[in-house]
Parts: C-alpha cells; sequence; structure tokens
C-alpha cells in the first residue's frame, strides 16, 4: 500500500497539533480572565493559528475543533456544537494564509491574516449564535449587545494575538525546530 504523503498527517505533525490543542486548552481555561458566560478575553487561538500556519488549514482546523471540544468539556457551560466554527477558523485562516506569511512574518501581514477570523468567527458569527442561545426573545437586540461587547473585547485579543505570534516567529523557535523556513533580512 502506497502512502499518500500529501494527504497524511505524520506522526511528528500529529504530535505538534495535539500539543497546540493542549495549549489552547491551558491557556483558555487557566490564563483566560471569564468576566461573565459569554465574554473571555485569553490568547487561546494563537496556538490555534500557529497550527494552520505551521502545518497547512486542515491540522489548524482540527486544532481548533479539539481545542474547542475538550475546553468546553472541561469548562461549566457544557459542549455546544454552535460555537465550534470560531476556533476552527482560525485554524483554517493560519493555513490559508501560510504562503502569505512564509517569506517574512511581519505585523502587518498577522493584521491582515488574523482580521478575517476574528471578524467573520469571533465577532459576526459568535455574537449571532450567542444571541441565539441566549437572547431567543430578543435575538436583534443580543445581537447587537453582543456585537458591540464583542467588538471591544476581540480589538483587545486581535492585538495580543498578533503581538505573541510575531514575537514567536521573530525569535525563530519555529526555524529552529524545524517547523518554519528562516526568514531573509
Amino acid at each position: 500500500m502506497k502512502k499518500n504523503s500529501k494527504m497524511a498527517m505524520t506522526t511528528k505533525t500529529l504530535a505538534y497539533c495535539a500539543l497546540l490543542s493542549a495549549l489552547s486548552v491551558v491557556l483558555a481555561r487557566l490564563f483566560g480572565m471569564m468576566p461573565d458566560e459569554t465574554s473571555r478575553f485569553s490568547i487561546e487561538a494563537v496556538p490555534i493559528f500557529l497550527a494552520g500556519m505551521l502545518f497547512g488549514p486542515v491540522p489548524g482546523a482540527l486544532v481548533g475543533f479539539t481545542a474547542d471540544a475538550v475546553g468546553c468539556l472541561l469548562g461549566p457551560f457544557g459542549y455546544n456544537p454552535i460555537f465550534c466554527i470560531p476556533p476552527i477558523l482560525y485554524g483554517v485562516f493560519g493555513g490559508v494564509f501560510r504562503g502569505f506569511l512564509r517569506e517574512k512574518v511581519t505585523i502587518p501581514k498577522l493584521s491582515l491574516s488574523l482580521v478575517l477570523p476574528v471578524a467573520l468567527g469571533s465577532i459576526l458569527y459568535q455574537s449571532a449564535a450567542l444571541a441565539f442561545v441566549y437572547y431567543k426573545d430578543n435575538f436583534v437586540e443580543g445581537l447587537l449587545l453582543k456585537l458591540s461587547s464583542r467588538s471591544i473585547q476581540y480589538a483587545i485579543v486581535y492585538v495580543l494575538d498578533v503581538l505573541v505570534i510575531y514575537l514567536l516567529c521573530k525569535s525563530k523557535i519555529f526555524h529552529r525546530m524545524g517547523l518554519w523556513p528562516g526568514h531573509r533580512k
């Protein structure tokens, strides 16, 4: 049986993805601030985006899904699949923008790469999902409330995510680990 190397995930990639999933759960549950049941300030998306950036959109999506599912099972609210789309988007867009970031990782490039999963997933989609779950009788009112509060929340988280990923890439740790090419000066 011939192995299709383009489609198969190596053991090394699988191990790194498992570690990145676990790191995302830890960052969300132990190092995140949760002022209420629908808001959380954390950098949990950083390992998910990195999984996509380092290994491609499919491993990134799997890391996002796994981190969300495991994290929800460990949290007080349980798992609801309606909320799994934003973490998956972080991994997918990390992989989609992989080629764009390959030449040189800069703050403007990272900002552009992260703005879509933040805007489409964490702000728009998640606000609608939260309004659907928590404001069934007043969906439009709940949607507007969540859009306004999550826009502020994710403006802060977005800046932190970009800075953390940039500093990690600038340290060349992924290059030294053999996961990312060296950058030209």
